[in-house]
């Protein structure tokens, strides 16, 4: 009997461990994301800021990284949908398609995200397996801006993905108006508020 709590102890402490490398690992890549982020937006070649914003800019205001807003998701592919022209903030209609759906369990609640695949990213061999993830929620025009935000996805390789909100980003409509961005499709309104990512721009 004692032998056998010892084992159980040293399976539940492997496993303990195991999890905390993990979160580890995730959290690390939330802000290795973060800071690349911040590198982009203080490149002046490719920078979304207004010149008089870039001449003050020490970084954009993140939410702390929170490992709450880390989920697995279950990836569902949805095969023959049809081409759809999506709303922007101008009157250019890219076309996209949906190409998945995305469930998971956040703070207790059942919620489901459509992934799209923008149609003229797919000639493009940097792009070719990129998915387009814009989502709302019950922060959007509170401490986020308030056009939603956006998540950056490849094609996945399984069935189960990890959704890191702590990687959301603003459309560079958040910083200029010369910018033409994706208008989050209703379907992708979240009745939560997502405390994680990047926060609403406040020029300097």
């Amino acid at each position: 009997m004692y032998k056998t709590k010892l084992l159980i102890l040293f399976f539940f402490s492997c496993f303990c461990s195991e999890m905390q490398t993990q979160e580890k690992a995730f959290i690390d890549s939330s802000r290795e994301f973060q800071d690349e982020l911040n590198r982009e937006y203080a490149n002046p070649e490719e920078s979304p800021l207004e010149d008089k914003d870039l001449k003050e800019f020490r970084g954009l205001d993140f939410f702390e990284i929170n490992p709450d807003y880390i989920v697995k998701a279950e990836f569902v592919r949805t095969p023959a949908e049809s081409p759809f022209r999506m709303k922007t903030s101008t009157d250019r209609m890219p076309v996209y398609v949906k190409y998945g759906e995305l469930y998971f369990n956040l703070k207790g609640k059942d919620f489901k995200l459509n992934l799209y695949q923008n149609q003229e990213l797919t000639q493009d061999p940097e792009y070719f397996n990129y998915l387009f993830l814009p989502f709302t929620d019950l922060t959007n025009g509170e401490s986020t801006y308030g056009g939603g935000r956006y998540i950056d996805f490849r094609i996945p390789e399984s069935k189960e993905v990890i959704l890191d909100f702590n990687k959301a980003y603003n459309p560079y409509c958040a910083y200029s108006g010369k910018y033409s961005c994706p208008i989050p499709p209703e379907e992708n309104d979240l009745e939560i508020e997502i405390f994680a990512g990047v926060k609403a721009f406040k020029a300097y």
